[in-house]
């Protein structure tokens, strides 16, 4: 019965704490560039250093580990969105380079403080054999939140003609809002192993390192460089974008939950597999791609396969010491962010030569991603973190597959 359900559990807080930072990021995200041409008379120096300040917090979140000796991390979760919310909320009363820079510089740190406390809390969290199948409902959730951010902007900008220090002051007033009411409504729950408080970096995990930088690295790809293509080679509009990131969070919305299952069907191997044979495809495809219609396809195929970095996260949980989860999330959430110093600068320059050779090493760095996953075991567990190499068992798999 419906008054027998008990909301108040570890998986119910995470899918809500996802529907709450959508709503405030979203609405930064869709209003950034006008407000800041508009407003702030960015040109192309100011917003590239505004990016930068961004992604900052991100190559710094391993600092987290050491925020946590002072504060328990279900609490420090709580305070980092609020701190998103915060940021976004009063974005446009600032609106020069030093006050965006500043209101930026609290939003990221928010942000990716709670994105790294996030990864943690769910691998301790969520059950190991059910964990891919909740982390696609996460994702779900958050996308569903971002489509109500985008429609959130669309109305009060579009219909009621608002401000942007009023748009932005709502966005970030609603996650301030509901994760107030979640601090309330839920208990602190137990952590089921105590969490080393210092930096961790394992041997025995290189693999799940070398994966999630090749994660970073092709998100770049696609974040800086797919999304510029469209404008700049087939002219697509702001609107044609938004319309892109609409059709993005929609099929997100239905299918990542069901990747979940894939995960937990056919091992993360063999997603993985999946997923990089498609990015190569995929990559190539931009390299080589003359038509609006089959650049927007190619946008959309990339997005999705964004749901399949789930099983990076669900194979690091079945090898990892759980009391080493809270700084492994940390220090990996820093190794994905190194590509995000490097690449968009480095990448920027060879664009200028040869927008197909962007593409060409990403499809190159779908083809390393790919020999990688093949050293995941059908079984991953402490132990048989590899198949092979100096950490592999030495009977190699119990079933191979």
């Amino acid at each position: 019965m419906l008054t027998q359900f008990n909301w108040r559990r570890p998986e119910i807080l995470l899918l809500l704490l996802a529907l709450a930072m959508p709503l405030s990021f979203g609405v930064w995200q869709a209003l950034l560039n006008n407000f800041v041409i508009e407003r702030a008379q960015f040109t192309g120096a100011e917003i590239g250093l505004l990016q930068s300040v961004r992604e900052v917090p991100g190559f710094l979140a391993f600092t987290v580990v050491f925020v946590l000796l002072l504060i328990r991390e279900q609490r420090l979760a709580f305070i980092s969105l609020i701190a998103t919310g915060i940021g976004v909320a009063v974005t446009g009363f600032f609106p020069s380079t030093l006050g965006l820079l500043l209101t930026t510089l609290l939003m990221s740190v928010g942000f990716h403080y709670y994105e790294a406390l996030k990864t943690s809390l769910a691998l301790q969290w969520l059950p190991k054999e059910s964990a891919p199948i909740w982390l696609g409902r996460i994702m779900a959730a958050g996308s569903f939140a971002s489509l109500v951010a985008y429609a959130l902007v669309w109305l009060t900008s579009e219909q009621l003609q608002l401000d942007y220090t009023w748009i932005y002051l709502l966005g970030g007033c609603l996650t301030v809002f509901i994760v107030a009411a979640l601090w309330v409504a839920f208990p602190a729950f137990a952590q089921p192993h105590v969490q080393h408080k210092k930096l961790i970096l394992r041997k025995r995990y290189w693999l799940y390192y070398a994966l999630t930088f090749m994660s970073g690295a092709r998100r770049q790809i696609f974040v800086v460089f797919a999304g510029f293509l469209m404008v700049e080679k087939f002219g697509y509009s702001v609107a044609d974008v938004a319309q892109l990131f609409i059709a993005n969070h929609l099929l997100n919305l239905y299918l990542a939950p069901k990747i979940g299952r894939l995960i937990v069907r056919f091992g993360e191997r063999r997603a993985l597999t999946l997923e990089y044979v498609g990015l190569i495809l995929v990559f190539g495809g931009y390299a080589l791609v003359e038509t609006a219609t089959a650049a927007a396809a190619l946008y959309i195929i990339d997005h999705l396969f964004f749901s399949m970095a789930i099983a990076i996260k669900t194979y690091f949980q079945k090898i990892v010491d759980e009391r080493d989860i809270a700084s492994s999330a940390a220090v990996s959430f820093t190794i994905n962010h190194i590509a995000a110093v490097v690449i968009p600068v480095l990448f920027g320059l060879l664009w200028l030569v040869s927008p197909a050779a962007v593409f060409w090493c990403g499809a190159a760095m779908a083809g390393c991603s790919l020999l990688l996953a093949q050293n995941i075991p059908s079984l991953p567990g402490k132990g048989n973190e590899v198949r092979v190499g100096h950490w592999a068992p030495p009977a190699r798999e119990q079933n191979p597959g």
